[in-house]
């Protein structure tokens, strides 16, 4: 046993237990460490969804208003065929253009006179024979008046009065690619087809009767809107 000095034995410490110096404890910096661990994932967390929004919400919000700008051409498009068919405007009419097709012959309707002004013999006949299969009628047939007789470098002349521009003209022009235009005084409907040094052959009846059917389509309007 230990006995303090100055006490002369007096008093003593006894017993088997001695005072002993610990540590603080280290729980609390656990706790604190974890709950600042805990914070940080969640800062971290927050900072991704955040920029997930960011690079992702704007491909949202043009295919938001993609979506919104469509349907609102299309309800817009729908008043417009709607107005149309109110007015009466609907009969011919193509339903998304609301254009009428323009108003054409058929080839029945139409008198071709068939010269030729080439050295080539029987090339009017041969022509006219080829035209009367596909419909048209059939008028005079020989060789070309002396102001084009052996005149005409190209393919040919359509000749007719100032009428025959909006109409017949353009469905024989079907007939024979690169064929001109020209007007005279005449006042009959008939139209004279003049065979020039250039003429090789009608064009084929399939492509002719394409040519024909998309005369007869109906245009694109443009103030129609498109979506």
């Amino acid at each position: 046993m230990l006995t303090p000095p100055g006490m002369g034995g007096k008093y003593r410490i006894t017993g088997d237990r001695y005072p002993r110096m610990r540590r603080p404890s280290g729980r609390r910096r656990l706790v604190f460490a974890a709950m600042g661990a805990v914070c940080a994932l969640g800062l971290v967390g927050w900072g991704t969804l955040q920029l997930i929004d960011v690079f992702s919400g704007g491909d949202d919000d043009k295919t938001v208003r993609a979506a919104r700008g469509t349907a609102d051409c299309k309800r817009e498009l729908g008043k417009d065929t709607a107005k149309g068919h109110d007015k009466g405007h609907d009969k011919g009419h193509d339903k998304a253009s609301g254009t009428a097709p323009k108003a054409l012959p058929k080839p029945g309707e139409i008198t071709v006179n068939v010269y030729n002004a080439t050295p080539r013999t029987g090339l009017a006949k041969d022509t006219a024979d080829e035209l009367k299969k596909r419909g048209f009628k059939i008028g005079k047939v020989g060789n070309a008046p002396a102001a084009y007789d052996k005149k005409v470098k190209g393919p040919g002349i359509l000749l007719g009065a100032p009428a025959a521009t909006n109409g017949p003209f353009d469905v024989l022009g079907t007939q024979l690619a690169g064929a001109r235009t020209e007007n005279d005084g005449r006042s009959g409907k008939d139209i004279d087809l003049i065979l020039g040094s250039g003429f090789k052959d009608l064009t084929k009846k399939k492509d002719a009767t394409k040519a024909l059917a998309a005369l007869s389509a109906p245009k694109p309007s443009s103030s129609a809107p498109t979506c």
